[in-house]
Parts: structure tokens; sequence; C-alpha cells
């Protein structure tokens, strides 16, 4: 089921049983982007082929001569020249395979990354990190395989099967119908057994992205696992992970130890059968030993290709099963995909920076998600899309996922250049105000504007670039100031860079590190304390000097005199810009322009501090406490 925005809601495992599948024309793609290699490896196949099925023929005539006591002559060279030939086109082959293997690999990655760092906010609610991690890692290494051990490989082996199989035609009919009666059955039994090989290989790489995802929630909360003594319980937890990936393992090792021996078997039975039954014919006159040897030969050429086959059925599958993992994320929509059918409002004349017309917004509570984690967007981390719940077709007895209004036709103004302030206890709305403001999200009615044009009708490159948006959680990435600092303001010099983080009182970081702006900030940013994180995001958004502030709840980490300080940067900074506050504490709403009272997705109350206090009773409380939750 489906939204207007393009969103999936899936309740259960019944249509995510059988998985993404992938057919082997998805796979064309990736590999007719390195053509060129791909004809070369082909000539080369060819060639390779053509030299190995020479050798059976010459060998022949050196058995045929010495038998007759003739001298070789220049033929024993000739032969071992086409094995050195043989050998040297193998080798730059192998080498071709192994680039075409990992420029495919590139080439998915490099595909998937751009389509999921452009999804909507929405997907990345409703998965697991650590699984679209292992998209990108694990899933992509397994075309590798296909490309170096499979496909290609498979097309020198046709060649010289096919070589084979008409050399032992002409040499003796008889021997190639009952060598091709045990190939037969041979190649039956690999077909059905390798038609089990893709579901396996899927559920094997699922399991190993819920490994992964595993392993990311504990190591992401480290601290806060091992402050709670659950160390032991997060192991045991991945560890019932690693052990269904490792079950699903076996499963695929299980079939693959079926299918491979299969060439092996074959080849021993047909071995046995033409060394009997060529024996005979050989005593009685029907063939030569030459003529013999030179089938034997032949049919080894076209049983050890047989093995290959075997082998690049095998990979194709457990590939296909991988590249379902990749397409199911690549074809998800982009978040400007439905843009386009989207019909925007007319502009109206508004002396505004930001202003909600009977907004409302709305989405599910996934099945299972605590309550206290509910409240809102940014706080309960798994938003999924409004949904209808009288189109949905689950068996009886499913679980429906509670549907909640988080705003509820919230109507207020943000006048340009002015500071307005959110306030409101959590859950109330404020941070679903800033996410449909920055377009994470589009509301299911009403409009919200950004100097009088409906943001839907803005490209969202362009309504981003007038926004600074420091997030409620501050998140620092893994790198150092500099990188953080620029991250929208790539072009912004080293001495405006120690000018902002001078401007939110980070001077003593740059001061205390002698690396300065490459001073490293550590995974999520750990090596700074909590106001220093919260500090370096708004000075990142200050950096970018976008016409417009959103400030989530940005001092709520910090002491009384680094808020007082931080407080003065912002008032230096927001001169002539618009500022928009979500702020836990009075002190930094008092001054505010505007405050804006939510209450349960609606708005109770707007005015000034005093002004509020006199006429909004939820205001009154929360000031009377000093605390604005």
């Amino acid at each position: 089921m489906s939204d207007s925005r393009g969103g999936i809601l899936r309740r259960g495992r019944k249509d995510s049983d059988a998985g993404p599948r992938a057919s082997f024309r998805e796979l064309l793609p990736y590999l007719f982007e390195h053509r060129g290699a791909l004809v070369a490896v082909a000539f080369l196949s060819l060639a390779s082929a053509a030299a190995g099925l020479a050798q059976p023929l010459l060998a022949g005539q050196v058995v045929g001569i010495v038998e007759a006591g003739g001298a070789l002559g220049m033929l024993v060279w000739l032969l071992i020249g086409l094995v050195v030939v043989g050998a040297i086109l193998g080798g730059i082959q192998h080498y071709l395979l192994q680039r075409i293997g990992t420029s495919v690999v590139f080439s998915a990655r490099r595909t998937l990354v751009r389509r999921m760092l452009r999804l909507p906010i929405s997907e990345f609610d409703r998965r697991r990190t650590g699984d679209l991690v292992s998209r990108v890692g694990s899933d992509t290494t397994l075309l590798y395989a296909v490309i170096t051990q499979g496909l290609l490989d498979a097309l020198g082996s046709a060649v010289l099967f096919v070589g084979a199989l008409i050399g032992m035609l002409l040499v003796d009919p008889v021997l190639l119908g009952l060598t091709l009666t045990v190939i037969v059955v041979a190649l039956a039994s690999g077909i059905l057994l390798s038609s089990r090989i893709r579901p396996a290989s899927l559920e094997q790489q699922e399991r190993v992205g819920a490994v992964a995802a595993a392993v990311e929630r504990a190591i992401g909360a480290i601290r806060t696992v091992r402050a709670a003594n659950a160390t032991d319980r997060e192991t045991a937890a991945i560890v019932v992970e690693a052990e269904a990936a490792k079950r699903a393992g076996y499963k695929v090792a299980k079939i693959s130890a079926m299918v491979v021996p299969i060439a092996g078997i074959a080849m021993q039975v047909a071995f046995l059968v033409v060394i009997g039954v060529g024996g005979y014919r050989v005593a009685s006159g029907a063939i030569t030993i030459a003529s013999l040897v030179t089938f034997i030969l032949f049919l080894f050429m076209m049983i050890i290709p047989l093995g290959s086959v075997f082998g690049a059925v095998n990979s194709i599958n457990q590939a296909l099963g991988a590249l379902g993992r990749i397409q199911e994320i690549t074809n998800l929509p982009s978040e400007t995909d439905a843009d386009a059918s989207i019909e925007p409002a007319a502009p109206v004349a508004t002396a505004a920076a930001i202003r909600f017309d009977d907004v409302r917004f709305t989405y599910t509570v996934p099945l299972g998600a605590p309550a206290a984690e509910t409240g809102e967007i940014s706080q309960m981390g798994y938003l999924t899309q409004p949904i209808d719940p009288n189109g949905m077709s689950e068996a009886p007895g499913t679980p429906v996922p509670e549907i909640r209004e988080v705003l509820k036709g919230v109507t207020f103004e943000v006048p340009r250049g002015s500071r307005v302030a959110l306030v409101g206890p959590s859950g109330a709305g404020k941070s679903t105000v800033f996410a449909l403001i920055e377009r994470f999200y589009d509301p299911d009615s009403g409009v919200v504007r950004l100097d009088g044009r409906d943001v839907r009708g803005l490209p969202r490159d362009e309504l981003r670039a007038q926004i600074g948006y420091v997030e409620q959680d501050a998140p620092v990435l893994a790198g150092n100031l500099r990188d953080n600092l620029t991250l929208a303001a790539p072009d912004a010099t080293d001495a405006e860079c120690i000018q902002v983080l001078r401007d939110v009182n980070l001077g003593a970081v740059l001061d205390r590190d002698p690396a300065g702006l490459d001073a490293a900030v550590g995974e999520d940013g750990i090596m700074l304390s909590g106001g220093e994180r919260q500090r370096l995001a708004i000075a990142r958004a200050l950096l970018a000097a976008a016409p417009i502030l959103l400030l989530d709840e940005s001092t709520s980490s910090l002491d009384g005199m680094n808020e007082q300080l931080l407080r003065e940067a912002i008032d230096a900074v927001a001169h002539d810009r618009t500022l928009l506050v979500i702020a836990h504490r009075l002190s930094t709403v008092v001054d505010s322009d505007i405050i804006v009272v939510l209450e349960h997705g609606e708005v109770v109350g707007i005015g000034t501090h005093s002004e509020l206090v006199a006429s909004t009773p939820l205001y009154r409380e929360l000031a009377k406490h000093q605390l604005l939750v």
C-alpha cells in the first residue's frame, strides 16, 4: 500500500517473506557499462578456447606418429607453443575479469549510494541503518564473484564445450553418444539443484544485513549499553542474529555442495565409460589408439568447462539474490520523483518569511514502538507515511498500527527578520514543524510557505539553501572540525571557519589542539562535550549564512555561562536574519519577538512573553517552573 508521497507501509511479513528478487536482465546494465573490456575478454576467451581445442588434435597426431615410428619434427614444439599461448591468454583474461568485476562492484555501489542518499526521509525512518550499510558492502561484493568466477568465465567454457563436442563427434560418434548420456543426466541434476540456490542466498544476505544492523545498534549506543550493564544481553542478541546468518550460510553451502561435485562425478563416470568402451573399440579395430587419446583429451576439455558452468550458475544465482536487495533500494523513488505531480498553492503577498496555513500532518506509530518514543517525528525515530486503515487487506487478527495526527490545523507566521520561539510540551509537534519547513515530509493538507510561496513548488536545493538547520540531537560527522563546518559551505575559508567557531564560544576547542581545524572530533563527535557538539552544529548552520535559521532545542545541553555566551553570538549573527527557535529554557525565548505555544499539535497561544503569561494557561504554567519542556 502506498500513499500520495510514494511511501509504503507493510505489516508483518506477508509481502516480504519472498524477499526482493532480481532477474538476469537486471544484471546486464552493470555489465554493459564495461562493454569494451567485455569484448576484449570475449575475444581472449575464444582465442584461448581455440588454442585449447587444437591441443587434442596435435596430441593425437603425436601419438599416431610415435605409434608409426615416424619423426615428430616441429609438431612437439607447436604443441608446446599452443600450451604457452593458452596460458598467456588465460592470464590476461583473468586480469581483465578481475578489473571488470571490481568496476561492476564500484558501479553498483555508486548507483546504490546515489539513490540511497536521495531517498525520502521516511525510508530511513522505517529501515535499519546496519541493513542499508550491508547492502552497500556485502551485497555488492557478490557481484564481483559472478564476473570473476561465473558469467564471463562461462563464455570460454561454453566455447570449449561446444568445440570439444564437435571434435568428439568427428573422432567417434558412438563414444560421444555414451558420453552425452552421462552429461545430460549431470546437467539435469545440476539445474534442478541450482534453482534452490537463489532463495537460499537471498535469505543469507538478509541475515547478514540483520547482523550488521544489530552490531550498528549496539556500537552506536555503546556507552549506554555499558552503563546499563547490558553488554552480555546485547552480545547475546547479536549472536542470535549471527547464528541465523550461519544457518542460512549452511543452507547455501549444502546446496552448493550438491551442485559442485556433479561435474566431477560426470567426469569420472564418462571417463570410465570411454576407457571401457573405447578400449573395446580399439581392440576391435573400430578406432585407433591415437583417436582414443584424442577423444579422451576432448572429453577432459568438455567436462572441465562443465564444472565452470555449474559454478557460474551457482554464482549467478547468489548474485541475483544480492542484486534483488540492491534493486529494492535503487528502484525506490527519490524524494524529488513525485514533485512533478504536485500542484503547489498559488503564491500570496506576505511579509512573513515562513507561514503555516491550516497545516495537518499524520503519521502511524509502528507496531511495538515504545510509548515514550511516539511523541513526534524526531523523538520516535520510526516515522511512516499516513495510511488508510480501510485499504488494508491483511489477515484477520493482524494488529493495526496506531494512526496519530501530529499537527491539527496549525496556523502561524514568522515575520521576516524576526525571532520566533516555538514552545510546548514534548510531543506537541515542534520538531514536526521544522521537518515540514525543510520538506523532509509534506503536509497532508494545508500549506507551508516560504516568502509567500508554497514550499512544494520550490526546488528542494533552493529551499534548503535558504535555511540553516540545527537538529535536535546536533549530529557531528566523523572527521575533523573543518569537515563538519564546511558541510553546507564547502567554499568557506579557514579564517571564516575560525571566526564562526569563536562566535559560538568554541575557540577553546581550537586552542587545545595544535591541529586546529584539522582536530579530529571522533565518531559521532565523541571527542567533544555535549555542549560543544551542539555549538559546532550551530556554527555549521551560521557559516552557511542562510537567511533563515532553524534552531531545534539548541540550548538544552549548555550550562548557564555557555548558554549566555551562545545567546550573545546568536544575537549578533541573527541580525537581518529570520530565526525560529525551539528551546527548553525560558531564558532563551523570553526576548523573542513572537512566541508560538503548541499543545497536542494545535496552536494554543501566540504573542509575547508578557501577553502569553496573561492569556495562555499552559505557557503560564511552563514559565512558572522556568522550564519549557
